[in-house]
């Protein structure tokens, strides 16, 4: 499994690679800030390769001592301590892992506008060859430069829409991945937010055919941790596009957030939903019921901790078979600073 991963994300870097070439013709203003977002993700790709590698052999390694606990207590407490400092580093570093999705989500989204400014400037040069061709010839009349003004004018409109549209989705997602790989405190709109890390995600969204709607009134404001709420959302949603809908069928999450202060934040969907003996087992670590199928165990877990540590909230799941989950979020307006009380849970 995790090879299939590696491939995707070796493609992702080559694509993106590929669209930083197209955009220094095109846009090279553009040029600096792609290149820092596919440099994060290849640090970030190296990083996961290594950290799933000693993830793997913790699991092993806390296997055996289960197994022999009445023998070997001593190695098996030993194990259990090295296993959570090594949970520590993964939890921590996950933030810069799931760049992936990011980049590919940048690599896919201005892919449309990128291709749309190189058509119209080809069109253009076209254009501008046969208008030469013209005046060489001695051709040139009123109505053959009155068309290419016109051809010109509609054509470098549409570049420099197209341009402009490109840029802008660069900067948003430049700020949601600043946000994912530091720790940073700033106040920042809540609802805005929201929508600038679901742009992240609609490549993996599309996929499915999967669609997410938000109802989030404009007023909240948080003096906190955007990075953690980017993470938590970015979970959230792979969670549900892994374990929600394994049928194939497209399906519709949703995020309410009500309340100012604390503000509480639903994430729902509709899909398979968690059978009972597993639902209060979904927040601990390596807890998963895709053993071998991409499942790490990790990602709920780190909601978790994001939520009741950065955010100084609760989270609770909800859940039926057959009739979807929900994860309800309460949190300050104002995250606890690392020394008040509240801020580990």
């Amino acid at each position: 499994m995790s090879f299939n991963l590696f491939a995707a994300e070796e493609q992702v870097i080559e694509h993106a690679d590929r669209l930083r070439e197209r955009l220094a013709d095109v846009a090279p203003e553009c040029c600096e800030d792609l290149g820092a977002l596919i440099d994060a993700f290849r640090r970030s790709y190296r990083d996961q390769r290594r950290l799933v590698r000693v993830s793997d052999r913790l699991q092993a390694q806390l296997a055996a001592a289960n197994e022999e606990l009445e023998r070997r207590r001593n190695e098996a407490e030993t194990a259990l301590v090295h296993l959570r400092e090594a949970q520590d580093i993964i939890v921590r570093s996950e933030r810069l892992a799931s760049l992936g999705a990011l980049v590919a989500g940048v690599a896919h989204e201005i892919n449309t506008p990128v291709g749309i400014a190189v058509s119209c400037a080809s069109h253009l040069a076209d254009a501008t060859q046969r208008l030469r061709d013209t005046v060489d010839r001695g051709a040139l009349g009123r109505s053959d430069f009155t068309r290419y003004l016109a051809t010109a004018t509609d054509t470098t409109a549409l570049i420099l829409a197209n341009c402009e549209r490109a840029a802008a989705l660069i900067h948003s997602f430049k700020q949601v991945a600043v946000d994912r790989a530091s720790s940073e405190r700033r106040v920042f709109k809540l609802g805005p937010y929201i929508r600038e890390v679901l742009l992240s995600l609609q490549p993996e969204l599309r996929q499915g055919n999967h669609t997410v709607t938000v109802d989030c009134p404009p007023e909240p404001e948080l003096d906190g941790f955007p990075g953690a709420v980017s993470q938590i959302l970015t979970n959230l949603v792979l969670n549900a596009l892994q374990h929600a809908y394994r049928d194939g069928r497209p399906g519709t999450m949703t995020i309410r957030v009500t309340g100012d202060d604390p503000v509480e934040l639903v994430f729902a969907d509709d899909g398979a939903g968690i059978a009972p003996d597993d639902l209060p087992h979904v927040f601990e670590p390596f807890f998963t019921t895709r053993r071998g199928e991409g499942g790490s165990g990790l990602g709920l877990h780190i909601v978790h901790n994001l939520v009741v540590g950065p955010l100084g909230g609760t989270i609770t799941a909800a859940s039926e078979p057959g009739r979807g989950t929900a994860f309800t979020l309460r949190f300050p307006a104002r995250a606890p600073m690392p020394h008040e009380d509240g801020a580990a849970g």
